[in-house]
């Protein structure tokens, strides 16, 4: 467990505060640790002490059981500061929200607790190699009275600050000695488990500070209450999947909203007129005045359809008495709706910036493309053409969408 004494938040107005002071924090050197890969250990302990990634343990537990909105607002203003920041937790609540679904009490009693003391939850779940993404390779198998972890994961975002790991894997039990049944399953490791490998290899252009490199596992031991089935959350009507969506929709809102108050800075400050303008700032040019608005509109429909998904999904997750499949088919389509908004916004103003700004904003000292190879980097979790095929046969064939989880 990392040494953090972790504040308690009990609202979702105190988290939004909490994460506006924090967003105003990061920004001031995130280009700066862009520029230099700097990794943000300093401020992932600031993050875990402030409280926030406990927001939703349930009350039962000692925590706030805050609903997704709050959690996708807290992630967005968090992005607008620094992208990289806001998506290091993703996978964190992510796998708190696996422990609330199907995790056993015994389970939810102890990484609850570790969560609330300011424990941190990381992904290790994408492979490489296989025919499509969905193929796990890495196994989990019964040895003697425990289980064994082998295989290599790639894209681990968070893996570098992370106290517990949360890995897929696959149960390899052809005689069935385990009696768990067949499928897939989540391990909750310590991540200083022995056997147990984080490489800090991680080098897109963009999102250089989350710390998404590789994670081996070379005779991994576990005991079965560190087990899982994943089956409870992605093969039914749960949210899961439309939950953590809306995350990544969050995250590319923010990414839109800081490259538009970025561009907005710059112009006011340093940008020249253009001569045929025939205006002394750069700000009263006619045509930069219209292209501003254009973006505006762009950032603004990506934050309200964000918020509508998001009560969505608070509305489908409120509905534990009937899990009513109608209202979870309906939060996934309107996720899909705004993170495919928030995915054009994100890119569009990105890349906008130099645009409007002009020549001098394309230097090397300022790093204002961080903004652009992070949406360009982070939008390609999954790809928009598939929400748009989803939206298009629930409106034609009035076909619910997939449970899979990244609709």
């Amino acid at each position: 467990m990392t040494a953090v004494a972790a504040d308690r938040i009990t609202s979702a107005e105190q988290a939004y505060s909490v994460a506006a002071q924090l967003s105003s924090e990061f920004a001031r050197e995130a280009a700066l640790r862009d520029r230099e890969r700097r990794l943000p250990y300093a401020e992932l302990d600031r993050l875990a002490a402030s409280g926030l990634l406990a927001i939703t343990v349930p009350a039962a537990f000692g925590g706030a059981d805050l609903p997704p909105s709050a959690v996708a607002e807290v992630v967005r203003l968090l992005a607008v500061a620094d992208p990289n920041i806001a998506q290091i937790p993703h996978s964190h609540f992510v796998y708190v929200n696996l422990l609330r679904l199907a995790g056993t009490p015994e389970q939810r009693q102890r990484y609850f607790g570790q969560v609330l003391a300011g424990g941190r939850i990381a992904n290790a779940q994408s492979e490489r190699g296989g025919a499509t993404v969905a193929d796990i390779a890495t196994t989990v198998r019964p040895t003697g009275t425990r289980f064994r972890i082998d295989g290599a994961k790639f894209y681990c975002t968070g893996s570098l600050f992370a106290d517990v790991l949360a890995v897929l894997t696959r149960l390899d039990d052809p005689d069935q000695r385990s009696g768990l049944s067949a499928g897939e399953y989540i391990a909750y490791l310590p991540a200083d488990t022995p056997g147990v490998r984080i490489d800090d290899d991680w080098q897109a252009i963009g999102q250089r500070t989350t710390g998404s490199g590789t994670v081996t596992f070379d005779g991994v031991l576990v005991d079965r209450d560190q087990l899982i089935a994943r089956d409870a959350a992605v093969r039914a009507p749960t949210a899961y999947g439309a939950y953590a969506q809306l995350l990544h929709a969050a995250i590319d809102a923010g990414i839109a909203r800081g490259a538009l108050t970025a561009a907005t800075e710059f112009v006011r400050t340093a940008s020249r007129p253009w001569f045929e303008a025939g205006v002394t700032r750069a700000i009263d040019d006619p045509l930069l005045i219209q292209r501003f608005g254009e973006l505006s509109v762009a950032v603004t429909a990506a934050e309200a359809t964000l918020t509508a998904a998001a009560t969505a999904v608070d509305t489908a997750v409120a509905d534990t008495a009937t899990t009513s499949p109608d209202l979870i088919a309906q939060a996934s389509l309107a996720v899909a709706a705004a993170k495919i908004l928030a995915d054009r916004a994100a890119n569009e103003v990105s890349s906008a910036l130099f645009e409007v700004a002009g020549t001098r904003s394309a230097t090397t000292d300022l790093n204002l493309h961080h903004f652009w190879r992070n949406a360009r980097t982070h939008t390609l979790h999954d790809p928009l053409r598939w929400k748009y095929h989803h939206l298009g046969r629930s409106l034609l064939h009035e076909t619910p969408p997939p449970l899979h989880g990244v609709i």
